[in-house]
């Protein structure tokens, strides 16, 4: 069969298996094991080993398979890593959008940029790896919960460090249009619960309001936001330069004339630098706990302010020598190298000392909308770094 017969049979094969993983409702908190036994069976039937962890109720599982070297020259293994969780659905949509619909040059469905669509092209390309003299072990990583301050990877890091698996190059294949994408911010979400006592709104000094002092609580925050940005780095190199803060919601209260007795807010920070993040919970701790927390518990002592940490995702940082990015502009030509605003999975697997980059088919711009969809050559393109990979991989 001619190279280019392979090619566009490799491209029909990846289409083929984005369809599939689109059709598996994999919402974020939602169980997302039928798309892993989905996953597992192809890489398992290739040889691969493989290995599951799960969260609390073994109903949403990452996936961590192997295809071994046959031939190993001490060469760093290879991690294709992808989430495989997808964001809600909003009405709106032209067509359902967890059935894959080919319009033109694109192909719509949730999930299908952010990031089924790498998913599919790793899977799809996992025949030849299979078949070819590998001269290092090329890992597939699958996550659940990534769009929910990334739930699901820190359980599975935590299993590949007891494995001693804590060297290599990970390729994180969020939609970057396969341009190197080698730091961005880290995102910590928070949801604060505000316990009061409920009473007639014609006697307020005899209730305590959770909304009165959720209210403060925000207006802390907002105090705060601005001292974030007096910290910023003078070489950072994001855009703003410093630490955010975005309040998220509100929910309390239940009527005009009731006292509200309960109140939370959700609200995460990006931190430009963890050093940021821990003086804003240092602060903020702080004031809820001796100077709004008092005040409750003196006309009810049973009042509380809780912060439930949500995630927090450590950032991706930039490294002068990193081979992940290097072996990727080896195979594409292009040097140059960018930041985004949106988080990653990369800063877990760096952490653990895992050269990272984070390149992958698709843009950003389409995640998370109304009608999502990748570009078909955007899978083209992506498996031709597969490609390039394999060669990086095999011995003569």
């Amino acid at each position: 069969m001619s190279t280019e017969n392979n090619s566009e049979l490799l491209y029909d094969n990846s289409v083929q298996i984005l369809t599939d993983l689109i059709a598996f409702k994999t919402i974020s908190g939602e169980d997302n094991s039928s798309l892993i036994n989905y996953c597992d069976d192809i890489l398992k039937k290739l040889g691969a080993t493989s290995f599951r962890t799960y969260d609390d109720e073994k109903k949403r599982v990452n996936l961590f398979a192997t295809l071994k070297a046959k031939n190993s020259n001490n060469k760093k293994p290879i991690i294709l890593s992808g989430h495989t969780d997808v964001v809600p659905v909003s009405k709106g949509w032209s067509s359902d959008p967890f059935t894959a619909t080919i319009k033109g040059d694109k192909l719509y469905g949730r999930g299908s940029c952010d990031m089924k669509g790498f998913i599919a092209c790793a899977l799809a390309y996992a025949p030849i790896y299979s078949k070819s003299n590998l001269n290092r072990d090329i890992h597939f990583s699958f996550t659940f919960d990534e769009e929910t301050a990334c739930q699901g990877a820190p359980i599975l890091i935590e299993e590949l460090k007891k494995r001693d698996i804590k060297d290599g190059i990970c390729i994180i294949g969020e939609p970057t249009n396969m341009k190197i994408i080698d730091a961005h911010k880290g995102c910590y979400e928070y949801t604060t619960y505000f316990k009061g006592l409920a009473g007639h709104s014609s006697a307020p000094h005899k209730g305590v309001s959770a909304v009165e002092y959720a209210s403060r609580y925000i207006n802390k925050l907002i105090e705060l936001r601005e001292k974030l940005k007096n910290r910023a780095p003078q070489d950072s190199i994001f855009d703003p330069p410093h630490s955010t803060l975005s309040i998220g919601g509100v929910f309390g209260g239940i009527a005009h004339n009731v006292i509200a007795d309960k109140c939370h807010v959700n609200w995460e920070t990006r931190p430009v630098v963890k050093e940021d993040g821990v003086f804003l919970n240092q602060e903020i701790d702080k004031y809820a706990n001796e100077m709004l927390l008092p005040e409750m518990k003196k006309v009810f002592p049973n009042a509380s302010i809780e912060k439930d940490i949500i995630g927090e995702i450590v950032g991706f940082d930039r490294e002068d020598k990193s081979d992940a990015c290097e072996l990727i502009s080896s195979l594409t030509g292009d040097n140059s190298r960018q930041v985004v605003s949106f988080g990653t999975e990369a800063g877990l697997f760096q952490e653990i000392g895992i050269s990272t980059v984070v390149c992958g088919p698709g843009s950003i711009d389409q995640a998370h909308k109304i009608d999502e969809f990748i570009v078909l050559d955007e899978l083209k393109k992506c498996l031709n770094l597969l490609d390039g990979i394999k060669v990086e991989s095999v011995s003569n």
